[in-house]
């Protein structure tokens, strides 16, 4: 039988455990942002204050860490496009969201992609489908109100962002990014052109 006095000695146990886990995932955003995803786990160990054997009680392995890492910059992210639609007008909802998603997108562009090669089908963690939630939703918002064009969809959006990300990783223009951006903007609101 558990006592009242049996729990509570357990819960400064809890209390260090959870304290240590987000030194950890503090420790491995700065160091896989410093370092991409193959970082060190030693390092990221050494930053968080804890030892090897603490890390790996938390995380088993490197595809585990970049999971969690991941997931928490991804809620963020669609916690960002909450706020926005619940502050902004659809239109400027739309923009700071995908203002948001691409510089997360330039910052987190190796740690997707190892989770897909390193582990397939990682459970619990379906990064696309998230962002391409956000994303629907707000775009949706303004297509209703008749500002975005109709033919849109939000993978298109998604696919021409992480493009812009892609493609401006390496550049020594650091404002070439956000320039690309207002040229998918003007397309979100302008209208289609015709064919032929």
């Amino acid at each position: 039988m558990t006592t009242g006095h049996g729990d509570a000695r357990h819960s400064p146990r809890r209390t260090d455990a959870r304290l240590n886990r987000e030194r950890l995932l503090a420790a491995a955003q700065e160091v896989f942002a410093e370092d991409g995803p193959g970082a060190s786990l030693n390092e990221i160990a050494r930053r968080a204050g804890v030892g090897p054997g603490t890390l790996y009680r938390h995380f088993p392995n490197r595809q585990a860490l970049l999971t969690a890492v991941l997931r928490d910059r991804i809620q963020a992210l669609c916690g960002e496009a909450e706020r926005s639609r619940a502050l902004y007008s659809a239109d400027d909802a739309l923009s700071r969201w995908l203002g948001a998603f691409l510089a997360h997108a330039r910052a987190n562009q190796g740690m997707g992609s190892a989770l897909m090669v390193d582990e397939p089908g990682a459970p619990g963690l379906d990064c696309h489908r998230l962002i391409l939630d956000a994303a629907a939703g707000l775009l949706a918002r303004a297509q209703r109100e008749g500002t975005a064009r109709g033919d849109l969809t939000a993978g298109d959006l998604i696919q021409l962002v992480t493009g812009i990300a892609l493609s401006t990783a390496r550049g020594e223009d650091p404002e070439q990014a956000h320039r690309l951006l207002a040229l998918v903007l003007d397309a979100v609101y302008g209208a289609p052109r015709r064919k032929g």
